[in-house]
């Protein structure tokens, strides 16, 4: 006799207080700018053990802070993310590999100013609990990568930063 374990899929969505997406790009290629952008949504179809999780992300490149208002103005025109053109940037993943007890790799298309690649982000399940006060499942990760802005066409013309941009979210998502 043969028994398969069925582990239900549930939605899982961040909480915005505990998450956070942040960037860094070399300047003048001595220096680094580091920002990150306050307005995202993220949210991921899992189970209870947050094994083999589907992403979908969105993020409002208006919402661009690198504590600096007359970079970030400068960033949200169409020198950068046009972002009257292009008011989002999405993620939605396409792949998951486990690579460890608790990493994984996670492969997805990134859409950003109106083009599409795909990407892969290194990923730590931090760890599960139920939270105390909302009582629900909630799960701490960590993803990293790096991508090429010129690939989609972000500052193009601007030879003072770096092409590479260094990726890092942390997320708190909590089971709906």
């Amino acid at each position: 006799m043969c028994s398969t374990a069925i582990t239900a899929q549930s939605n899982w969505k961040a909480d915005l207080a505990h998450s956070r997406i942040r960037f860094n790009i070399a300047h003048l290629m001595i220096s680094e700018v580091s920002g990150h952008f306050s307005e995202f949504d993220v949210q991921a179809v899992a189970n209870e053990e947050f094994s083999e999780p589907e992403f979908v992300v969105e993020i409002k490149p208006r919402s661009i802070d690198t504590n600096n208002e007359k970079r970030d103005a400068h960033l949200r025109s169409d020198d950068f993310f046009h972002v009257e053109i292009y008011p989002s940037i999405t993620f939605k993943s396409i792949s998951f590999e486990k690579t460890g007890k608790k990493t994984f790799k996670l492969r997805g298309d990134l859409t950003m100013h109106g083009t599409t690649k795909s990407v892969i982000l290194e990923g730590r399940l931090n760890g599960i609990i139920t939270d105390a006060k909302s009582e629900k499942l909630t799960a701490r990760l960590k993803l990293t990568g790096t991508l090429v802005r010129r690939d989609f066409g972000i500052g193009s013309k601007s030879f003072t930063i770096g092409d590479e941009v260094d990726i890092s979210i942390n997320l708190e998502m909590e089971q709906q």
